[in-house]
This record gives C-alpha cells, sequence and structure tokens, in this order.
C-alpha cells in the first residue's frame, strides 16, 4: 500500500458529515424502475425509451439540489452544483445508467446513484464544498448496443470524433445520432474536456469479480485499469453441401473458427501467459450461411484480449495471430484481423488514490486491486485526475440478473466515495489558495 506524502486530512466542517443509507438505498431502487426484468435484472440498452425515462428522472431528482444541468451532444448529462470558487471545474463522480441487455441492477447504476447520495448528503447539510460538483451519466458505457464501450467518455476525452461517435450503429442500421436525437439528448454543448472541463473524476462500481466477497470486506481501492483490446475475427472458406462433399474436400469456416477458439482458450491457460493473469475470450460468433446442409463459408467472431500489462497483451495478440494463420492455411480459409479499439493499461492519480485509501481504511478495507473491466474512469483519466472504488458484489458475478450488492455493502461503499470526494476537494481548496498566498507574496 502506498504512503501518503501530501496533506488529505478533513476541515472541521465536515466533522460528522454522513450519508444517508436509506435514502441510497431507495435511490438505487428508483433509479431501476425503468428496464427491469422478470428475474430481477435489467434491459436498458443505451438510449432506448427506458434510458430516456431514467436519464429524466436522473435530472430532475438532482435539480432539487441546486444543480444546473447540462447535456453534451453525446447525450453526456453533468449535473452541477455550485461551490465556493466557480472558477474551478467541477470534481466529478460519474458512471452510467445503461446496462447490458442481460444485466443487473447495480453495474454503473451504483455508481451514478452514490454520486446523487454525495450530492444529497450536500445539500440536506446546506454544505458548499470548495470547488463545484458534478454528478454525470455517461452515455453508452456498456458498448452493448452502440459499439464501442465507452464510447461517450472516450469523445469527451477526445480518444473518437462525435462524429464517428454519431455514426455508431445498431444491430437494426440506427445511428446513435438518430436515437439521440428522438428521445431529446442530442445536446447543443460540444463534447470535450474543453467545452465541459472537470477538475478530477471520482467513480464507484462494483468489482465485477470475486476478491472482495473472498476477504469479506465491502470497498476496494482500485489503482488502476488492465490493458484491453477489442477485435473482429473475419474466417472465410467455401460453402457446398454437406452431404456430397467430402471431408478432405472441404474449407469449412466454421471448423477453423472452432480450432481458433480452443487455441485462444489454451493461449492464456498454459505458461507465462496464465502466471501473469492474460485473459482471451471469443464470445461472440455469427455463422453463415446458417443452412443445416450447407458447409459454413463465412464466419465473423469477437475477440477479447486483457492482461494488466500492455506487453502482454501484445503477446496475446502475436500468438493469436499466429496460430490463426496456421490454422487459415491448414484448412484453405482466408483470415482477417480487426483490431478496433485499444484501452492501454493505466494507473489512476496517486494523490486521489491516497484519497480514496484514507476514506476506506476507517471501514477496516485494506484491498487494493487492478480493474479487469474497462471503465469511463479509463477516459477520464487521460484529461483529468481520476480514481475509482470497488464494491464488493456476491461471489463477483455481473453482466448477469442475479448481479447483487448487499445494502449494507452499498452503504459502505457510498460512504468512502463521500470521504475521498471531500478529502480531494479540501486538497484542490489547500493547493488553490496557497497557490494565491504565494502569487500575492
Amino acid at each position: 500500500m502506498g504512503s501518503v506524502s501530501h496533506d488529505i486530512s478533513l476541515s472541521p466542517q465536515y466533522a460528522g458529515l454522513t450519508t444517508n443509507a436509506k435514502r441510497m438505498v431507495a435511490t438505487l431502487d428508483a433509479a431501476c424502475q425503468w428496464g427491469n426484468t422478470s428475474d430481477g435484472g435489467m434491459n436498458r440498452l443505451t438510449l432506448n425509451d427506458d434510458d430516456k425515462r431514467v436519464r429524466e428522472w436522473f435530472v430532475a431528482e438532482t435539480t432539487k439540489c441546486g444543480c444546473t444541468i447540462t447535456v453534451d451532444a453525446m447525450g453526456n448529462i453533468f449535473a452541477v452544483r455550485p461551490g465556493i470558487n466557480n472558477d474551478l471545474p467541477p470534481i466529478a463522480i460519474g458512471s452510467h445508467l445503461d446496462t447490458q441487455p442481460t444485466g443487473g441492477r447495480y453495474d454503473g447504476i451504483l455508481g451514478v446513484t452514490a454520486g446523487m447520495e454525495v450530492l444529497q448528503t450536500l445539500h440536506a447539510a446546506d454544505i458548499t464544498t470548495y470547488a463545484p460538483l458534478a454528478v454525470i451519466d455517461w452515455t453508452n458505457e456498456e458498448g452493448a448496443r452502440f459499439p464501442p464501450a465507452m464510447l461517450s467518455s472516450g469523445v469527451w476525452a477526445g480518444a473518437f470524433t462525435t462524429e464517428y461517435a454519431h455514426a455508431r450503429t445498431d444491430a437494426s442500421g440506427t445511428t446513435l445520432r438518430d436515437e439521440l436525437k428522438r428521445i431529446g439528448y442530442l445536446g447543443d454543448v460540444a463534447c470535450s474536456h474543453t467545452a465541459m472541463p472537470l477538475s478530477a473524476h471520482f467513480e464507484l462500481h462494483i468489482e465485477q469479480g470475486p476478491m472482495l466477497d473472498a476477504v469479506e470486506q465491502p470497498v476496494a481501492v482500485v489503482r488502476g485499469i488492465q490493458s484491453i483490446r477489442w477485435y473482429h475475427i473475419d474466417v472465410v472458406g467455401r460453402e457446398a453441401h454437406t452431404g456430397t462433399t467430402p471431408m478432405d474436400r472441404r474449407s469449412d469456416a466454421l471448423l477453423g473458427a472452432a480450432e481458433m477458439i480452443v487455441a485462444t482458450n489454451k493461449i492464456v491457460t498454459t505458461g507465462p501467459l496464465y502466471e501473469r493473469q492474460a485473459r482471451a475470450t471469443i464470445a461472440v460468433i455469427d455463422s453463415l450461411p446458417q443452412s443445416i446442409n450447407t458447409i459454413a463459408g463465412k464466419i465473423r467472431m469477437s475477440l477479447d484480449v486483457r492482461a494488466p500489462a500492455d506487453a502482454d497483451v501484445a503477446e496475446v495478440d502475436r500468438l493469436c495471430r499466429q496460430q490463426f494463420e496456421a490454422i487459415a492455411a491448414a484448412r484453405g480459409l482466408t483470415l482477417t484481423i480487426d483490431c478496433f479499439w485499444v484501452s492501454p493499461a493505466l494507473h489512476f492519480d496517486p494523490i486521489m488514490v491516497d484519497c480514496v485509501r484514507a476514506a476506506a481504511a476507517p471501514l477496516g478495507c485494506t484491498m487494493e486491486l487492478v480493474s479487469g473491466a474497462g471503465h469511463d474512469s479509463a477516459y477520464t483519466s487521460q484529461q483529468v485526475p481520476t480514481a475509482m472504488l470497488f464494491a464488493r458484489c456476491r461471489d463477483g458475478v455481473s453482466h448477469n440478473p442475479s448481479e447483487y450488492t448487499r445494502p449494507e455493502d452499498v452503504a459502505a461503499s457510498t460512504e468512502a466515495l463521500l470521504g475521498a470526494y471531500l478529502r480531494y476537494d479540501d486538497y484542490l481548496r489547500r493547493t488553490t489558495e496557497g497557490k494565491t498566498v504565494a502569487k500575492k507574496a
């Protein structure tokens, strides 16, 4: 665990300030009114009608706490509560309200509603923070409807252009821009870190893994996010009759794809890459022509590669390409590999991470993790100081209706978020006022 070398203590005005656990759980429940499913999960894809309704609710609830609402060209919603020094950009607490098609009630939703609880806590206590506070709903974090993931925070950070993002389509061919316009969230403010600047960004998220559950701690400090690459793999063979084509005369694209899937799994389950926690997954496969008596001639697969180190992701990439090409050559297939999204490994801001450590310590929480999943904070960290907290989720299950975080863990993680946020606000006050005094001297 790192050592603290800067003043992140809390000022007296925040002594005894705590979140309201009952209100927090009620807010979380309210956020899940739209898109909930009979199995207890959520199906609220980006920019569908349920997403429109939860956005309207978010705007209404944050406005009650004195927030001004800004919607940018990607539909990102910034609910900003003024501070003492409004010349400073806001300190943000952000996550997302969209879900997977068979998702749970906590992924992303917990982060936004915890930000709302911090806002409501300050409002109820009539406390004005030094810097403004922004609670953010980032559009299309999941990427389930409009790939890639974290699209709109990526536009804000400058990783994608607005034109590129607006042109992303769902399975029906509908563009993201058309859906933003349809539901009334195509904002007229540019989506960029210059048009809507922030001083910092905190994000609370469920762990989506089993580590906290194993040690029975409610909160973990997140030091960074591992390296991720996404690929489209196209395998083309020759369609032919299954009954008349001899087995040794075939160019079976599906058979070749199956061998590639097995090879992918072996690369990351044996040897040094396994020891270094590399992961590679093919989870989507489309086969044509989908006829029982015709050999598959065209395959498109997804490939998801992850590891804590960029070099290990690059090594998985190299080995996959090498073995896929060998399989394709042996089967008489043509192969195209398109790496369409890269998210390098990153380390969060050390001062903000220390703020999270200091806030988690009174709860008896000492675990520190590197996130295996991508989050909007991956992009905000490219432009502003960023840190994350993880909340325990039962058995580490996520992207599933059974995703669950106990109410007491929801409360503890929200309390840690408040403490981390207030510490950084105080840190910003001390450093800003110190610079002013030095300038006058």
